[in-house]
């Protein structure tokens, strides 16, 4: 390989990664304004009375499966019991 390809290909290759480096950074800027508005929407939930930290509790139970929740629900109940707590 001449000086000449082997100079192409590493600027082929810095373009790439230039690409894929600014790509990365947009989606990290687009990250930070996402977890922005919702912070905004939190903000206007607890104006308005709402308690955002029980909201915050709903949001991760509604990403997790109806039949693990049953189950620590089911653990939690029963260990409440063993300490007198229900």
């Amino acid at each position: 390989m001449s000086d000449s390809e082997s100079d192409m290909s590493y600027r082929v290759t810095a373009d790439e990664l230039r690409q894929f480096i600014e790509r990365f950074e947009r989606l990290e800027q687009e990250k930070k304004d996402v977890a922005e508005q919702q912070k905004e929407v939190m903000a206007e939930a607890k104006a308005r009375g709402y308690d955002t930290k029980v909201m915050r509790k709903v949001i991760a139970l509604r990403k997790r499966d109806k039949d693990d929740i049953a189950e620590e629900e089911a653990v939690l109940e029963m260990y409440k019991e063993a300490l007198g707590m229900s």
